[in-house]
Parts: structure tokens; C-alpha cells; sequence
């Protein structure tokens, strides 16, 4: 039985990494810099095995924060270049922001929807004015949670699907991962939806093609490991010496505001880019400041 408790495909199959289970490809490749794993689970085997849905898994390894909280453009075009893979070519976005603000950990996706910018409300006489012609039409939510609201994330998600029947949804979340090194490090793009609340072990009905009616590609970057999987990394063993109620706990560095103000920023960055691909990094700045 596979107790280590990530959201990260990658993570997921390194224990399988000399003898991979049918129906799972990982391929590695790098860019300006920039380590890229591709992982594909295409087997309902392999996926129940995974822990993971069939679909495809884009992890992207970034610079310690400490080098820099601001995004460097080669990071920012490989991950926009990388989920526009995953996007339909044409039609109206919707971007989700899940998570709670006002806990920093859980604030990644807030705080990156707020920077996506919001276009399905200007005229195209306007745009056309104001040298934005065609711009692709998006919307941006950050719905907060249930205990915030009293409303679950997916039945606000899926009724605001059915009122403007988007192309697509972008949902962006906070992860969990294995490995304290990879926390604000690490950025997984996939096709095959999300769990709200799946990296703090609260999750919630998932947000995916099923159950939306649309395509849905998730963004995320962890930020926070389970307490019982890092006393199973850290000792080496099979975790029967960690303390009772780790497997209750989450760890996140002391550095966090920084793991998430550069993430944010890192993420809309690149899903502007990826939406508005006519536009400049420094027009998207000026944009949504």
C-alpha cells in the first residue's frame, strides 16, 4: 500500500520509476533552463494504482525562491507554452481560483485569479479602440470556501459553467508534496481536473470534465506537505515512529509569503500569456496593475 500522500503525478510514480505499470509513460526534457516531466496515465489500472485520474501531468521545476520572487520570462513562456498545449485553440475561459485567502498556504489560487486578466466584458468596439482586438474572452473567479461561504466550490464552478457555457475552465490551487524541496518549486499542469481541497486533505467533489461538461486543466504549485509523509521521508522507515496526530498535520517553510507571492505570479503570468498569446509579458503587466 502506497502511503505517501501527494498531488504530484510525478511523485507518484518514482516508485515505479525502474518498473512503470502499464498504461504509465514519463518522458523529461528541458527548456531554457527549466526541467520538464511529462507523465501519461492512460490505463484505469495504472491509475488506480497512481492514485491519480487518467489524463496528462506537465511538472515544471523552478529556481530556489531565494534567487528571486520575480518570475523570470523563460519560466513564464515555457509553463504558458505548455498549457496552451492542454487548451482548446479557440472559445471563452473561465479561471478558478480555489482555496482560502486569508490562510497563506491556501492563497495561491486567490491571489492568481485576481491577477488573471478579465476580458469577456469589454466591447470589441472598445478593444478595437483601444488597440486590444482580439482579445479571448475570459472570466475570473475566486469563489472562495465552504466554510466562507456555505456553498460548495463546485456547485458555485458548475453554475456558473451552464450560465456562460465556457470553452474551457483554468482551476489554480494550492498543492501538497512529498518532499519539502519541491514546495514553491514545482508546477503541474494537467488535463485531468482537481479535487478542491485534495492538498490539505479536505477534498471536495472534483472539478473535471465529468462533472462540468467542459474541458478543465488544472495549475498548481505545492505548497505544503502532510506531516506523516515527512516523517516517513525524513526517517526512512515505515513511519511507525511518527509522533500520534502527524498524520493530521501540515508543513509549510517560514518563507510561504514568498512561495506564494511569487507563485501567483509565476502562474497568471503564464495563463494570460497562454490566453492572450498576441500580447507582451509587459502589456499583461500593465494590464492587470
Amino acid at each position: 500500500m502506497n502511503l505517501i500522500r501527494t498531488d504530484l503525478a510525478v511523485e507518484a510514480a518514482e516508485p515505479y520509476r525502474d518498473r512503470l505499470p502499464d498504461g504509465v509513460s514519463i518522458a523529461e526534457d528541458e527548456r531554457a533552463g527549466v526541467k520538464l516531466t511529462r507523465v501519461e496515465i492512460t490505463k484505469p489500472e495504472a491509475a488506480e494504482r497512481l492514485g491519480r485520474p487518467c489524463g496528462r501531468y506537465i511538472t515544471l521545476e523552478l529556481p530556489a525562491v531565494s534567487s528571486s520572487v520575480e518570475p523570470a520570462d523563460d519560466v513564464t513562456h515555457a509553463v504558458a507554452d505548455e498549457l496552451s498545449a492542454l487548451l482548446p485553440a479557440e472559445g471563452s475561459v473561465l479561471v478558478v481560483g480555489l482555496g482560502n485567502e486569508q490562510i497563506t498556504p491556501d492563497a495561491l489560487g486567490p491571489r492568481a485569479a485576481h491577477q488573471v486578466l478579465a476580458t469577456r466584458h469589454i466591447p470589441a468596439q472598445l478593444a478595437e479602440q483601444t488597440g486590444l482586438s482580439g482579445l479571448r474572452p475570459v472570466a475570473s473567479l475566486a469563489p472562495g470556501v465552504l466554510g466562507q461561504t456555505g456553498i460548495e466550490t463546485g456547485e458555485i464552478v458548475r453554475s456558473i459553467v451552464r450560465d456562460l457555457a465556457p470553452a474551457c475552465v483554468i482551476v489554480i490551487d494550492a498543492l501538497a508534496s512529498r518532499s519539502l524541496d519541491r514546495l514553491g518549486r514545482t508546477i503541474q499542469l494537467s488535463n485531468s481536473g482537481i479535487s478542491p481541497g485534495s492538498g490539505v486533505l479536505n477534498a471536495r467533489r472534483e472539478l473535471s470534465e465529468e462533472s462540468l461538461g467542459v474541458p478543465v486543466v488544472s495549475v498548481g504549485i505545492p505548497t505544503v506537505v502532510d506531516g506523516e509523509t515527512l516523517a516517513r521521508d525524513i526517517l526512512g522507515d515505515d513511519g511507525r515512529d511518527a509522533a500520534p496526530g502527524a498524520s493530521a498535520m501540515m508543513v509549510t517553510p517560514r518563507d510561504i509569503d514568498a512561495i506564494i507571492e511569487r507563485g501567483a505570479k509565476h502562474l497568471s503570468l503564464a495563463i494570460n500569456a497562454a490566453l492572450q498569446p498576441q500580447l507582451s509579458l509587459e502589456d499583461i503587466t500593465y494590464l492587470v496593475s
